[in-house]
């Protein structure tokens, strides 16, 4: 199957970029006006002095990347952090398309230089997609990581750490996704050949993002199962990558479902399929999760139950007041639903479970961190019934819980919870959608603290103002213990490189470096970048 992957323009000034032979032949494209003088203390981790940092002007992102007698914007210091360590290190994500199809590094002049510019603004690191449709595209366990070697040797010459997500889903269809980067052509066979592996929802509409969890412990993929196949390639990626881990790559974010969150894909955009803020709908319609629904079922003595899942829960754009099952005093409150919702949502806990022991077994004593990501699903959050992230497999209601037996099970591993939405602010969400990004965090941090794991937060949507940073950095601070240990900037692009973005970006970097889990708004006092 053909795979095709857009032309990025995810990186900084890639124009004319051949003719820089060095960092002062490229300094000069990107320069900024006067900023107002202002006395850092900036601590490091690994030292007992502070780093004094006055600047009357900054001339350029890249200004003294080479010379070790200068401090750019931020003292270096380690990248595991203390409980009791206020800073919070901040990345940024990669473009999606940072690998090719033919498994080389994509444009990689203008990814050094773009690195480059990240590391002068005081960035720890990065986050990378690593691809099993590109990786393992070739046949079962024949593994090409050659692109993602450049990435961590330039990663590391520049000084930077490197999060690397172990991507199993489908790049595309959903919403950001700039590039198309399918399953691995053996795997969309298989699925060809019985389609009943991937999610299936009621009408029958099948989802090729991600293989079904329903299938988890059958081989179905050329004599393996699921499981195996993810652990097999995390197995050759901690060989390949044993030299950097712990010291380049400090993360490894294991993907356990759609966008590499643990979820169920029940709200696609692709095709217009799904449109926010529709309440989504159930994905338990393929062979395996009905065997087993109905196994469940019949060992409740509730046999009936088992023949399909609810007949009254709506279409993916319904509200949930227009549907029998999400409705204010709906078929979810009742002994029936929650016998559903106790199953759906119990499959999802025990597919991440078992991926995240066979990650933990793989990365144990490497050094290396491991995290799992949480959809921020804030829609309809207001509601009794919570639809939305029911559908998507949170059992999450006014009665009941859905991100504490989600953190109960990461804490078996010391897994990170990584966390979306977390720029977003409730009033500026449209009122008709009862959405709550604010209460879903403050619960989220809730339940990290009762099971005792790190919380890390990305931004959901692309955003670049000073009003989604502050939101930031509220998110990030804790008077008891659950503040953000790390948060992942979402995306890098050449908007993120533009004069007043980028001044946003700096700012907002070393305010966290500063401040972090502890309270600091950021001070827009500084006057307006110019590009040259």
């Amino acid at each position: 199957m053909a795979l095709t992957l857009r032309s990025s323009t995810s990186f900084i000034s890639s124009k004319d970029i051949n003719t820089f032979k060095s960092l002062e032949d490229f300094s000069g494209a990107v320069c900024f006006a006067h900023i107002k003088p202002t006395p850092r203390r900036l601590k490091a981790k690994n030292s007992l002095q502070d780093a004094h940092i006055t600047r009357e002007k900054i001339t350029s992102p890249f200004e003294g990347m080479f010379d070790d007698q200068k401090e750019t914007f931020h003292a270096l210091s380690s990248s595991h952090h203390t409980k009791n360590d206020s800073r919070v290190p901040v990345y940024v994500m990669l473009p999606l398309d940072t690998v090719t199809l033919g498994g080389h590094l994509n444009k990689p002049k203008a990814m050094n230089a773009s690195l480059m510019a990240l590391k002068s603004a005081g960035v720890e690191g990065v986050m990378v997609d690593v691809w099993w449709g590109l990786v393992e595209k070739d046949g079962p366990m024949k593994y090409n990581w050659e692109g993602y070697v450049e990435l961590v040797n330039m990663v590391q010459k520049h000084g930077l750490k490197l999060q690397a997500v172990m991507s199993f889903h489908q790049c595309g269809g959903n919403v950001g996704d700039s590039c198309s980067i399918p399953l691995p052509p053996w795997v969309l066979e298989e699925i060809s050949q019985n389609p009943d592996l991937v999610y299936t929802d009621r009408s029958g509409r099948r989802n090729p993002e991600y293989i079904s969890l329903g299938c988890d412990s059958l081989p179905v993929l050329r004599g393996r199962t699921p499981i195996q196949v993810y652990s097999d390639y995390m197995r050759s990626f901690q060989q390949k990558f044993k030299n950097y881990l712990g010291n380049v790559i400090v993360e490894i974010q294991v993907g356990l479902g759609p966008c590499g969150e643990l979820r169920y894909p029940s709200y696609p955009e692709s095709n217009g399929t799904w449109r926010f803020p529709g309440i989504g709908e159930f994905q338990s319609y393929d062979k395996y999760m009905k065997a087993s629904l109905e196994a469940v079922a019949e060992a409740r003595g509730e046999k009936d139950w088992g023949k399909s899942g609810p007949h009254d829960s709506g279409h993916y754009n319904q509200f949930p007041e227009e549907t029998g099952f999400f409705k204010r005093d709906g078929t979810w409150d009742t002994e029936y639903g929650r016998f559903f919702m106790e199953w759906y949502s119990g499959k999802l806990l025990q597919h991440g479970d078992t991926i995240l022991k066979s990650a933990d077994n793989i990365f144990n004593g490497t050094g290396a961190k491991l995290s799992a990501k949480v959809a921020g699903i804030h829609w309809h959050y207001k509601t009794k019934s919570h639809a939305a992230e029911l559908t998507a497999g949170y059992y999450n209601t006014r009665h009941s819980d859905g991100y504490l037996p989600i953190a109960r099970m990461l804490a078996k591993y010391d897994v990170v919870l990584n966390f979306t939405c977390m720029e977003m602010r409730d009033n500026e969400q449209p009122q008709h959608a009862e959405c709550s990004p604010e209460g879903l965090v403050r619960q989220v941090k809730m339940a990290v603290k009762l099971a005792g794991v790190e919380l890390a937060g990305e931004n959901a949507l692309e955003r670049y103002d000073g009003a989604a940073y502050r939101q930031v950095q509220e998110t990030s601070r804790s008077d008891s213990g659950n503040g953000l240990c790390a948060f992942t900037f979402l995306r890098m692009n050449k908007r993120l490189f533009e004069a007043e973005n980028w001044r946003e970006l700096v700012n907002f970097v070393r305010s966290m470096s500063e401040e972090g889990r502890k309270m600091k708004r950021l001070k827009d006092d500084n006057k307006e970048a110019v590009l040259v």
